[in-house]
């Protein structure tokens, strides 16, 4: 295939995602709604931390049935590295947050409130949460553009295209995750945020497609899975924190359930098709 052809492949894979953005724009949307849209959310990211660990592991564990030692060294390394920066760096950026936005409501004197007026407002905690969401799937979407990108460029044009329909349909529900949060807190995000939101997490497919052009390497995917696994568990931590404040656990577990099972019911596809 040429180049172009599988970029434009990536690009279709990515742009999915823009299909569960609008739905932050929701206005006022019930208690039970935010509940349930918080609860879907949930079930679609666990589905991608177990999927995402999964296929980080794959080359650590067939690297331990060949008793290749060094392999399961470095690969195993690489992997803690990324998810402990995935995790624990979204802890500690997210302390930051709050201190920005502490001190920014909090007047230090004399002109403070007109200096307020003109510093720039700081993200609300469920702008911070979809961004991160946001951005660790793009990590995940990365890693996707690269299985798209090697099976493009092998000449392998059937398997690509069933990669192509399969990440789509996850790019879709992964865009109704990113934007869950703004949804259940009642905030609408203008369009140009949900353009940026849907750039972050779906640009990567496109970007990771023409890397997997020209570049096979199983660390360089472990490091990428491994930061995007960190990154989703802790956002799931974050919106079971919000669920619990609704105290709507009956709704809550049935969208849960649904969450886990559209995951499944869409990676069904990228398996049908040896991914």
């Amino acid at each position: 295939m040429s180049s172009a052809n599988i970029a434009l492949l990536g690009a279709i894979a990515g742009l999915t995602i823009y299909v569960g953005l609008p739905l932050g724009r929701l206005r006022t949307p019930t208690p039970r709604l935010k509940a349930g849209l918080n609860a879907v959310a949930i079930g679609i990211l666990v589905f991608l931390v177990w999927d995402v660990l999964t296929h980080a592991w794959e080359p650590i564990d067939g690297a331990l049935a060949d008793h290749h030692w060094a392999t399961v060294a470095s690969g195993g390394l690489v992997l803690a590295a990324g998810l402990t920066a995935g995790l624990a760096g979204l802890v500690y950026y997210d302390a930051w947050i709050a201190r920005r936005r502490a001190a920014a409501a909090r007047p230090a004197g004399p002109g403070a409130a007109a200096a307020t007026e003109l510093a720039p407002k700081t993200r609300s905690q469920a702008g911070s949460l979809a961004l991160m969401i946001a951005t660790g799937i793009g990590l995940h979407n990365f890693a996707e553009g690269l299985a798209i990108g090697n099976s493009a460029a092998k000449g392998e044009l059937s398997l690509a295209v069933l990669l192509i329909v399969g990440f789509g349909l996850h790019n879709a529900t992964e865009g109704f995750g990113i934007v869950a949060p703004l949804a259940a807190e009642g905030e609408r995000p203008s369009w140009t945020t949900l353009f940026w939101l849907g750039l972050i997490g779906g640009g990567p497919t496109f970007l990771g497609t023409l890397v997997g052009q020209h570049l096979v390497n199983d660390t360089l995917s472990i490091a990428f899975l491994g930061l995007a696994a960190g990154s989703i568990l802790y956002v799931v931590i974050e919106l079971l924190a919000v669920a619990r404040k609704a105290n709507l656990k009956t709704l809550t577990t049935w969208c849960v359930l649904l969450g886990l099972m559209l995951g499944f019911a869409t990676d069904a596809v990228v398996t049908a098709a040896g991914a």
